[in-house]
């Protein structure tokens, strides 16, 4: 990347850190610089656009859907405003607007659109990613216990939802989660790099999940 580029990534680093410092619910600068350093190291493996990828994933939650009654558009619109404040290219801007409004999953039912870009596939891996493994783990409980829901109820089963209104409504216990997107994310990976990674937090997460179920039944 040149210069100007750099400085631009720089820029966006300082206003996300800001933004997400004291966050506590999972989605935090952390999980953000996570995303951005596999993203950049899944991008030069699969020689992408670097600035296209490091800026979507740095700007991937800015405005989160999930903190926002459902609404899709205002991360994007907040993606835009900072880097129009920057002076980055309009057709670059939407390149990067488009991957963060379709990045997230929406439900095991739902068809999910396969991302137009290598860019956009590459930060979608490096998200999910994130979702997985011990980390993944720690996460789905910071957010269940940020949300007030229960670890595990054994009378509240999974459901696999098939619309995304559903999926965004759901209150479901944090162990429910696994069954209704994190054991699903690994075959929806879409480079061969994310796939190979997801593999090996996948069956870390069903490891624990058979040693959460030993001790819950006290199979001592």
């Amino acid at each position: 990347m040149n210069t100007i580029n750099n400085q631009v990534i720089n820029n966006i680093i300082n206003i996300v850190k800001q933004t997400f410092e004291k966050e506590a619910s999972g989605h935090d600068w952390w999980h953000i610089y996570r995303v951005w350093q596999t993203s950049l190291k899944i991008a030069e493996q699969e020689k992408a656009d670097l600035f296209v990828v490091q800026a979507a994933a740095l700007l991937h939650d800015i405005a989160d859907w999930k903190f926002y009654n459902g609404n899709q558009d205002i991360g994007p619109q907040k993606a835009e405003e900072i880097l129009k404040s920057l002076k980055v290219n309009q057709t670059v801007i939407d390149s990067i607007k488009d991957i963060i409004k379709n990045l997230s999953f929406k439900g095991a039912g739902v068809k999910h659109k396969k991302m137009p870009t290598l860019e956009g596939m590459i930060v979608q891996d490096a998200d999910r990613l994130d979702a997985l493994g011990a980390i993944g783990v720690a996460r789905t409980f910071a957010y269940s216990g940020y949300k007030n829901r229960l670890i595990y109820d054994p009378n509240i089963k999974p459901v696999l939802h098939d619309n995304e209104n559903n999926y965004v409504k759901n209150t479901s216990p944090a162990i429910n989660h696994f069954y209704e997107k994190l054991l699903l994310l690994k075959d929806l990976m879409n480079t061969e790099t994310g796939k190979k990674i997801a593999q090996e937090r996948h069956n870390f997460m069903q490891t624990y999940l058979e040693q959460f179920y030993k001790e819950w039944n006290q199979e001592i």
